[in-house]
């Protein structure tokens, strides 16, 4: 064996050189702080995937979905508006409608994917829109609520295919309901009309009932998901939320009614060779308006037409329009001088055709007032069914014995019975009319108030105006024994008339106008006796309006049927008429008639 090698022995005999170590066992403090490390970051992570998945799983669910999927927009059509029998007259009828994604359009405009003027143009070009204004609608989009903005309505099929042509990003075509009036004309000024928000393009009422109960009347929009594949082929859909149909609305019209009124007015506007009037019926035992007219009319199925009318058919002249309501103003007169006891029904007036005041600056100029005629001896029966202004010259302003009430007491009663404020009628833009006074006049003439401007008014002339509605309201009220309601459309489970102001312990002065407004239709001599010829009793009362420095003449008729116990209170206003009140007459009469026949006599029930 050689001197250097060593055997196993030999090996195991040698001494390590390095020292020696003992391996000691971990302290239980060192597992105790490991273990709680894991705990926190174990903890910590839970929490995060409750967080991630409880508070904004949903928002994550959406990210996820926009990116993959495409979330469409599901409108929810509008409320019927029916009549008082169920007959519609509003509804809706499939369309399509273009809707912008804003969010994906503005992914794009960021990641410079899409030329933000080439899309306005072929958009705007597309759909017949101003490139500007489409510019600033997709600006004033509200993102929070809804990434989806409406940008047209009721597309039509020409402009659908060529959409679909164009291949627009963040465009799409939904289907949509187009708001659809049946008789569009004859019901426009009480159903109204819809039109885009300018807020966020939804559809929202514009005008009429649409626009008052216009939140009765929307439903809620639902949504649904189209599942697509990296094409952007879809594959499926998912109803994420249904739409809710909005309420119907049931109004107090008899739609039968209005057609009749509408096509009667028409037709002798049209004799007339005229356009303009106003025609009111009101159940004056409720204040439920049963017939509204306004003309000119306008198709609220397509009121862009009408806009720029110079005739301004949108304009509703019942509860908008102001006017002189001539001799229908008599009866309130009546009635004051009759509760002022300034006279008794059989006192008398002669009435030659005039009266004459002196003139201190001039007596050979002495100031006359006309009478439309010579009436003789009247009193306030025959006055009234006269219709003298004689009369009403004497008990508004005085003459000779007679103190007359004055302005401030003409004015007192003015506001008892409710003119010069709205009715409350549920149509928007109602006027309140305007009520005259000599402090009024001197401040905005410079001119002092003189007896002939009370003699004026007092035969419903000079400044005095009122609204249609206003003047039926007023002869409702002497037609129901004393009693205002606030004017309605709409009928409503458990809704209640509303009595606004009550006079009925007045009993004894309304029945004396009463009888004078029976003497109009039932004596020979009354303005209205045309309608002596219905087959019941009914009262009336007739007005000539002098308007545009007596150039023109509006022509009223007032009035109610049947006498006792009345069912119906008529107006009919024909604006520039020819031959004053005998105008309105025939078309009052020939509409009683109707409501006679169809209603009171067959007394059908409402819904």
């Amino acid at each position: 064996m050689s001197k250097n090698e060593l055997n196993f022995e030999e090996i195991s005999l040698i001494e390590n050189p390095e020292e020696d170590y003992l391996e000691l066992p971990l302290s239980r403090q060192t597992f105790l702080l490991a273990g709680a490390a894991v705990s926190l970051v174990m903890l910590i992570f839970f929490v995060r995937m409750v967080f991630v998945n409880l508070v904004q799983g949903h928002e994550y669910q959406n990210r996820a979905l926009s990116n993959a999927n495409k979330e469409i927009n599901i409108p929810a059509p509008r409320g019927a508006i029916i009549d008082r029998f169920g007959q519609q007259l509003a509804g809706n009828k499939s369309s399509f409608s273009v809707f912008v994604n804003s969010t994906e359009l503005l992914k794009l405009l960021k990641a410079q994917k899409l030329d933000w003027d080439i899309f306005l143009s072929n958009l705007g070009e597309t759909l017949s829109l101003d490139a500007g204004k489409l510019a600033e609608q997709l600006r004033r989009a509200n993102l929070e609520k809804n990434s989806l903005m409406a940008v047209a309505r009721n597309i039509s099929s020409d402009q659908m295919i060529a959409l679909r042509g164009l291949n627009l990003p963040a465009v799409q075509i939904s289907d949509d309901y187009v708001r659809n009036y049946i008789d569009g004309p004859v019901f426009s000024h009480i159903v109204g009309y819809t039109g885009l928000s300018d807020i966020n393009s939804d559809i929202v009422g514009k005008d009429g009932l649409e626009n008052t109960y216009d939140s009765y009347l929307r439903g809620e929009d639902g949504s649904k998901i189209l599942y697509r594949d990296a094409r952007g082929e879809v594959l499926d859909q998912k109803v994420i939320k249904d739409a809710q149909l909005g309420n119907q609305l049931e109004l107090t019209v008899d739609a039968d009614l209005q057609r009749f009124f509408y096509s009667r007015f028409q037709k002798m506007l049209s004799t007339l060779g005229r356009d303009s009037g106003a025609g009111l019926a009101i159940n004056p035992q409720n204040g439920e308006i049963l017939a509204l007219i306004s003309l000119p009319s306008f198709d609220n199925n397509k009121v862009k037409e009408y806009l720029n009318s110079p005739s301004q058919p949108l304009f509703n002249r019942v509860v908008s329009g102001v006017y002189t309501p001539g001799s229908t103003i008599k009866p309130l007169v009546a009635l004051a001088a009759l509760k002022e006891n300034l006279v008794k029904p059989e006192f008398q007036v002669f009435s030659a055709g005039f009266i004459e005041l002196p003139n201190p600056f001039n007596p050979e100029l002495p100031s006359r007032f006309l009478d439309w005629k010579p009436h003789g001896w009247v009193n306030l029966h025959s006055a009234l069914a006269r219709s003298s202004n004689v009369y009403f010259y004497s008990i508004g302003g005085g003459f000779q014995d007679i103190k007359g009430l004055g302005i401030e007491k003409l004015k007192e009663y003015w506001k008892k019975f409710l003119f010069g404020e709205k009715t409350g009628i549920d149509l928007p833009s109602e006027n309140e009319g305007f009520l005259p006074d000599p402090e009024e006049k001197e401040k905005r003439t410079g001119q002092i108030w003189r007896i002939g401007d009370t003699y004026n008014i007092s035969i419903g002339q000079g400044d005095l105006m009122v609204t249609p509605l206003q003047l039926l309201n007023f002869i409702s009220s002497i037609a129901n024994g004393g009693k205002f309601y606030k004017p309605t459309l709409t009928k409503f489970a458990g809704k209640q008339p509303e009595i606004v102001s009550d006079y009925s312990d007045w009993q004894a002065e309304i029945r004396e106008v009463q009888k004078g407004m029976e003497d109009a239709v039932q004596k020979y001599y009354g303005t209205a006796s045309l309608l002596s010829y219905l087959p019941i009793k009914s009262a009336g009362k007739t007005g000539s309006s002098q308007v545009a420095n007596n150039t023109r003449t509006n022509a009223f008729f007032v009035g109610y049927m049947p006498a006792e116990n009345p069912q119906i209170a008529l107006l009919v206003l024909i604006e520039n008429s020819r031959e004053g009140s005998l105008n309105a007459v025939p078309v009052a009469k020939d509409v009683m008639e109707w409501y006679y026949y169809n209603r009171i006599a067959t007394k059908p029930l409402s819904n």
